[in-house]
């Protein structure tokens, strides 16, 4: 991973590790009580040791608990950080769509809308595609703000981290779903005053692929 020079603000977005909805492909949203699998917690240990060496000056994570287990695993290498709980990059408002397979979902007609034309969609009882992507975006702008100068991590979420990948590349959000970030993964982005430099996306080097299963 680039080491930022210290005129830059450097975001490390990173995906919470895997539990048992990603593993069974169901949507879990903002459902409460997801917690790592023993393979996320695995990945989570190797996560945190990865960016033991690197000089971080917050940590920020959706409250949902399999992001905070995740952020917990990195502060436990950065004694005098505290997760701070930040509402802003919770999951995507699903509304009628959490929980339900992804296999049963992928019928629908509007699923295609989702995967092709996502500038589009409103969940049903939910939030819209394109408002969460503007969230994300907005909350990674103020913490620029906040911690200029500085390196901080941003637990979060896969859809969220896409949709603020594709903003920063220039990719349309329509297409933010050629865009794969695994569980566990880091995704990079080093910011000179406000303009963006992306150095990785969806690292995931330090994942204990070999011990699964």
């Amino acid at each position: 991973m680039p080491k930022p020079r210290n005129n830059l603000t450097t975001i490390l977005l990173i995906r919470h590790g895997e539990n048992d909805w990603t593993e069974t492909h169901k949507l879990a949203g903002r459902t409460a009580g997801v917690y790592l699998n023993n393979y996320g917690k695995q990945q989570a240990t190797a996560l945190g040791e990865r960016l033991a060496k690197v000089t971080l000056h917050a940590i920020y994570a959706s409250p949902l608990e399999r992001t905070v287990e995740t952020a917990e695993a990195i502060a436990k290498h950065h004694q005098k950080l505290e997760v701070q709980l930040h509402q802003g990059i919770i999951e995507t408002d699903y509304g009628q769509w959490t929980g339900e397979p992804i296999s049963k979902l992928a019928k629908k007609e509007s699923w295609s809308a989702v995967q092709f034309c996502p500038s589009g969609v409103n969940f049903p009882d939910g939030e819209t595609m394109y408002d969460m992507q503007a969230r994300m975006v907005q909350e990674i702008n103020r913490l620029v703000k906040k911690h200029s100068g500085e390196t901080i991590a941003v637990v979060g979420h896969a859809d969220l981290i896409k949709g603020a990948m594709a903003h920063y590349l220039g990719v349309h959000f329509d297409l933010f779903q050629r865009i794969v970030i695994s569980t566990a993964s880091i995704s990079t982005i080093s910011f000179h005053g406000v303009l963006p430099r992306v150095m990785c996306v969806n690292d995931t080097n330090h994942n204990p692929s070999h011990l699964k299963k």
